[in-house]
């Protein structure tokens, strides 16, 4: 059965990464959900896509000028605030690690979040993701048993020098699973599936209906959309 993530929550139903939103996915019955972290000002983790806060709030600059509380206000939600909604669940948590501003890693962010982590006992329920194989060999350096993903798109797969080079790349992590963009996917399944093993494969982001039928009829383990309600229609039939 092929598992389906809510993407940022369900961010095509409600708001994007939103304590409603995570509410609504967790009842809607998803397999797991995807949600995105940043360092605010004051070494908290906070939960929000961008690196500033323009698009998604009414508030500008970098998500790093700003404290937890200030950041709450504008309806950022900290970490702990969705991990809460989840607590009791069994819905598998993808935590994907963002970059600031200027692309550069924040400093620590690993190690606070797993401590985390380790502090609510979720290692084997929580799945840390990155588009940066440097923080996923952090992530393993701090925690070696923790689960890893690695993202691509074709812009990201380029930096490797192309998809084969990229999936080299994470490889040498070890035992990390491969979400990619569907687009370039569906044109190199045979070759991910080959390098990387259906059940560590996932696909983003399928949203209507004929294409997420299309992949959870797939030999991988994961979709992650933004329609899960659809998926889970889908997938009961």
């Amino acid at each position: 059965m092929v598992l389906i993530i809510g993407h940022r929550g369900a961010r095509n139903l409600w708001p994007e990464n939103s304590l409603e939103g995570f509410e609504r996915t967790r009842d809607l019955g998803v397999d797991a959900v995807e949600f995105d972290v940043h360092l605010a000002r004051d070494g908290e983790l906070v939960v929000i896509h961008d690196p500033t806060l323009e698009r998604t709030t009414k508030g500008t600059g970098p998500v790093a000028n700003r404290s937890a509380a200030e950041l709450d206000a504008m309806g950022v939600p900290g970490l702990e605030a969705v991990l809460d909604v989840y607590a009791g669940t069994p819905v598998e948590l993808h935590i994907e690690i963002k970059t600031d501003a200027l692309g550069r890693p924040y400093e620590g962010l690993e190690k606070r979040l797993l401590d985390v982590i380790a502090r609510r006992k979720l290692a084997q329920q929580a799945v840390v993701t990155s588009f940066v194989p440097e923080i996923l060999e952090t992530v393993r350096q701090l925690s070696p048993p923790q689960r890893v993903l690695a993202s691509l798109d074709r812009r990201s797969a380029e930096i490797f020098g192309g998809l084969p080079a990229a999936l080299d790349r994470f490889a040498v992590i070890g035992n990390c699973m491969v979400a990619v963009e569907k687009g370039l996917l569906a044109d190199n399944l045979d070759l991910c599936l080959r390098r990387v093993g259906g059940d560590h494969l996932g696909a983003w982001v399928p949203n209507d209906a004929d294409d997420i039928a299309q992949w959870l009829a797939r030999p991988i383990r994961q979709i992650t959309t933004d329609r899960p309600d659809v998926a889970l229609q889908l997938r009961r039939r």
